[in-house]
């Protein structure tokens, strides 16, 4: 056993928990001792706003990043869509854990997939991108405005105030509520959030010590499609203010990539996509950043300051 313990700092929530714990015991394999430092973030605090109007999904690590600059923390585990596309200079992405389900997941109590929803059903969602999407396929449906953890948006479905709500598979995998998903939603028809499903460590830049004892746990294949989705929106500069979905995986010995810039309405939708092989996924994700601007993304863009 390692004598060094690492602290991994993590938000509250049972899902973030769910994801310290995976990063601890996966820790603990490479017999490598590690106790988690639970805080709550500003995101989870404000829960009546949708989050752009709040700051964005930055708002959901900068406690852990005051954690591990002041010493209380050597990593910080997270939901990798909730990373910003660039992080400050004073910490670095040193870790992609093997990604879980990607999908969209279409959870109701009365429906079993989005094509049953009535006219003019009530969908829960606070994410431009899923909303973008959701307008594009069915304009007749009613988008409402759906904040909290997994369970605090079970409950508001439960209560009747939706007729269906979208989370992602994941999610709700992880925390054993897959009984929720009537519909895993295709990626050709909800293309996902980027990085979707993916565990990432956050660390101090530079700090090479941590960095070795993390090496045991980071999947090569998941990194290589995050490093072309995250390319993408680095270069757009996008914030979750702008529906924005990218989306990578490998097929045939090649890494297939996909983006999504739209506006909030669904009535305008610009598409790109690349395949290549996997050692190119970063200038897969700049070509593919090229390709969108050059067909007017720009013009739809809110860009993070």
């Amino acid at each position: 056993m390692n004598n060094r313990s690492l602290r991994i700092a993590t938000r509250e929530s049972a899902l973030a928990l769910w994801q310290a714990r995976f990063v601890q015991q996966s820790l603990a394999q490479n017999d490598i001792a590690a106790e988690l430092l639970p805080m709550t973030t500003r995101g989870d605090q404000i829960l009546d706003r949708p989050l752009q109007q709040i700051g964005g999904k930055g708002l959901f690590i900068k406690e852990l990043e005051v954690a591990m600059l002041n010493g209380e923390a050597d990593l910080a585990a997270h939901s990798m869509k909730d990373l910003p596309a660039t992080l400050a200079d004073s910490f670095e992405l040193a870790i992609v854990c093997e990604a879980a389900d990607p999908r969209d997941a279409f959870v109701s109590n009365h429906f079993n997939s989005l094509d049953e929803l009535p006219d003019g059903a009530r969908v829960g969602t606070s994410s431009l991108r899923r909303q973008c999407q959701l307008l594009a396929l069915r304009p007749d449906l009613r988008i409402q405005p759906l904040r909290g953890n997994v369970n605090t948006r079970l409950a508001k479905l439960d209560q009747g105030d939706f007729d269906a709500i979208i989370l992602a598979c994941a999610g709700l995998d992880r925390l054993q509520l897959t009984d929720r998903i009537r519909q895993r939603l295709p990626i050709e028809t909800l293309l996902p959030a980027v990085t979707q499903g993916v565990i990432g460590i956050e660390i101090r830049a530079g700090d090479r010590q941590t960095a070795e004892l993390l090496t045991p746990l980071n999947h090569a294949a998941t990194a290589q499609r995050v490093a072309a989705e995250r390319a993408v929106n680095a270069r757009l500069g996008g914030s979750c203010q702008t529906p924005i979905a990218i989306h990578a995986f490998e097929a045939d010995g090649q890494l297939h990539l996909r983006a999504l810039v739209g506006s909030n309405d669904g009535k305008t939708l610009l598409t790109a996509q690349r395949s290549g092989t996997a050692t190119d996924a970063t200038q897969m994700g700049l070509a593919v950043a090229e390709d969108l601007l050059a067909q007017g993304a720009d013009r739809l863009l809110v860009v993070d300051e």
